[in-house]
């Protein structure tokens, strides 16, 4: 009986034992190019809108690659979990709606540094938190939907202005949908950068290759109360709505509990160090969570650490890449930014606008959303604060 036990043991053992450090390597290299290069246009054209030069919207990404590289490499390593984390993506794209704030790019770089401040207080004081929490998620998503919304049809519209480069990176797009959806938005600006070449080279177009090098372009804050409440306020509560919360459920969903004061203090005070850079938010993820904390990153939940630690990593090294690949945007034609960030937020529109929809209060979310989309501000305050305001108080009437 006992040899039977023994050969049944040594069957089995090597699908139960620790397979070494290189699938949680692997899928931490993974985590990281998806992250990067399924956003980044959307961080791009959020910095740019609201007043960000290209070599500030430049170094914005670099710091947002270093700040939360850093930051993953701690806590990862320090609490020997997988936490991922990630710039605010619904934050760039919130952006990207918002245009240029009262006070410029300086103004911009204000509001960066209160909603880090304000990351921070949320991870001290738990009613913070809560308050966040308690807004209705149908409102916070109509207000993300909204936002959305104009990126989404950018793609559409580059289309008419440069055909023969935007309908090759969405056919290729449309076919990865089809047969690796994990790989459709990095297909697709790889479809875009080699289309971008091409047309550069045909064009004899001249590129600055001294441009090409990485570096910081630091900006004093300025503080203008409009920034603050139109674009601080809305950026703060869609980077916790959107991001650390559903971060939270993601790792929880593999049980894992997250170090909520830790990460929201190293998330915040790293919003805090990269503003001045142009750094706009870093969070904890959410989709790209799961690539480093699932059973397929490494069979032992207690060394999936190692995934999170090596993306932060490959963090530093795409980091290097950011203003090449802000240089090749910049001479490329037109509409090739604007339609890669437009194809990575589909499934982030799609999902927004279910949560929207899915309630009873279906004319509070629709109310916000539209209001959201249209772009129009009041009294220097950009449209995604009054979407929400507005959203809140027709939730209340009805009700």
């Amino acid at each position: 009986m006992s040899n039977v036990s023994a050969a049944a043991t040594a069957t089995t053992a090597p699908e139960r034992s620790p397979t070494g450090p290189a699938p949680a390597i692997g899928a931490g290299m993974v985590t990281a190019l998806v992250g990067f290069t399924s956003s980044f246009a959307v961080v791009l054209s959020g910095l740019t809108a609201v007043g960000a030069s290209p070599a500030q919207a430049a170094s914005g990404l670099l710091a947002l690659c270093v700040t939360l590289a850093i930051g993953m490499m701690a806590l990862s390593y320090r609490y020997r979990m997988p936490i991922t984390l990630a710039w605010s993506t619904p934050g760039a794209a919130l952006l990207a709606g918002a245009g240029t704030v009262a006070g410029g790019w300086p103004a911009a770089i204000g509001a960066f540094v209160v909603a880090g401040a304000l990351i921070v207080i949320t991870g001290l004081w738990q009613r913070l938190g809560a308050l966040v929490a308690a807004i209705p998620v149908e409102i916070a998503q109509a207000m993300l939907a909204g936002v959305l919304l104009p990126l989404c049809l950018a793609p559409i519209r580059a289309v008419q202005t440069s055909p023969a480069v935007v309908a090759p990176v969405i056919l290729v797009w449309l076919a990865l949908q089809r047969y690796a959806q994990r790989w459709a938005v990095i297909a697709a600006f790889a479809t875009a950068a080699a289309c971008a070449a091409i047309s550069i080279v045909a064009g004899h177009r001249h590129l600055d290759v001294g441009a090409m090098v990485p570096r910081l372009e630091l900006t004093l804050p300025h503080w203008s109360w409009q920034a603050m409440i139109g674009v601080a306020i809305p950026l703060y509560i869609v980077t916790m709505a959107s991001q650390n919360i559903p971060g939270t459920a993601v790792l929880a969903s593999f049980d894992y509990r997250v170090p909520w004061r830790a990460a929201m203090t190293v998330t915040g005070l790293g919003t805090v160090v990269g503003a001045p850079a142009g750094g706009h938010a870093i969070n904890l993820a959410a989709i790209s969570a799961a690539l480093s904390a699932a059973p397929a990153a490494h069979p032992d939940p207690k060394r999936r650490w190692i995934a999170a630690f090596t993306a932060g990593a490959s963090y530093l090294l795409l980091a290097l890449g950011s203003a090449a690949l802000v240089t090749l945007i910049a001479t490329a034609p037109a509409g090739t930014l604007e339609t890669v960030a437009g194809l990575a937020l589909l499934a982030t529109l799609a999902a927004a606008l279910g949560a929207a929809l899915r309630c009873e209060h279906r004319e509070a979310g629709v109310v916000t959303f539209l209001i959201a989309a249209s772009g129009v501000g009041f009294a220097g305050i950009g449209a995604a604060f009054w979407a929400l305001l507005a959203g809140l108080i027709v939730r209340k009437v009805l009700r």
